[in-house]
């Protein structure tokens, strides 16, 4: 007989309280970790932790604003509309909604550009460096953090996956099925979790090439791995879950899978000039010795 994981987990820590929540620590876990990571890539550059501040503040509110503005504008729905025989209240019909970050509903696309644009800034007026100087080095730690958000998806039995029979599948008994109108746990994939999984693979790959292999030595190495890693993921796991909207059930490719391609694309051609550069710089080098 088939078997699979009841998932009954509730994200109230406290109960019958919606805030605080299992969804809004784990936020704050991957930021924390992901501070005391930028921290020592800094103290080993000799940059004051003043700086950092500055950075984590740009990177806090890049990360909470962009990837909710990001759900709002990429998945809606921006009015009430009925969908399936039961109302569905839009954001901009309700735009306080938009305010409540701690009940779910974050976009990592909308957080990629929110986090860039905050980031140039800061480049530009506080280290005056590069701008692909602060991204090669942001990128570790916003891979653990896109982690802990999909954990905190997982506690809060939203994006789920597609029924499944493997032996892992996870019933979902809290996750609400617009077309049954009802809760459904039928046994699924735990998509959350793969993708979580997936982004703490690639902050261990992007710290082995940062510590091991100094890849921070070639400007742009670092964000491309990122972008390749954390989009190339997304680009695959979305093929195990259902669609967030009611376009992704025509489309050969979801809005998540459609979104991730450029930032798959940018990652290649960072990659490819960083290696580019580096072969250049070195042969120089060579010929100076010589």
């Amino acid at each position: 007989m088939f078997l699979a994981i009841d998932w009954t987990a509730s994200p109230e820590i406290i109960e019958g309280w919606k805030t605080p929540n299992l969804y809004g620590l784990l936020f704050v876990c991957g930021l924390v970790l992901g501070y005391f990571v930028v921290k020592r890539m800094f103290k080993k550059e000799g940059i004051s932790d003043e700086i950092l501040d500055k950075l984590v503040m740009f990177m806090v509110l890049g990360t909470i604003v962009g990837a909710r503005l990001g759900h709002v504008l990429f998945y809606g729905p921006y009015f009430d509309e009925v969908v399936d025989g039961r109302m569905v209240e839009g954001y901009f019909s309700h735009p306080l909604e938009i305010l409540k970050v701690w009940q779910g509903g974050l976009a990592s696309h909308g957080a990629a550009i929110a986090i860039l644009i905050g980031l140039y800034v800061f480049s530009k007026k506080t280290v005056n460096k590069p701008f692909i100087w602060i991204l090669d080095r942001i990128a570790a730690p916003t891979a653990i953090g896109a982690g802990f958000i999909r954990l905190g998806n997982l506690v809060n039995h939203e994006i789920v996956g597609h029924p499944t029979d493997v032996p892992w599948a996870f019933k979902f008994h809290n996750y609400w099925n617009s077309t049954l109108k009802d809760f459904d746990p039928t046994p699924r994939h735990p998509a959350q979790l793969y993708e979580a999984i997936c982004y703490f693979i690639a902050f261990g790959i992007l710290m082995f090439l940062f510590w091991n292999k100094e890849a921070w030595r070639k400007p742009g190495f670092m964000f491309g791995s990122f972008l390749i890693l954390i989009f190339g993921s997304r680009l695959i796991v979305e093929f195990f879950k259902v669609g967030q909207t009611a376009r992704d059930e025509v489309l050969i490719l979801n809005t998540g899978q459609l979104l991730s391609i450029p930032f798959i694309m940018v990652g290649i051609v960072l990659i490819y000039k960083a290696i580019g550069k580096n072969k250049k710089e070195t042969k120089i080098n060579e010929k100076i010795n010589t």
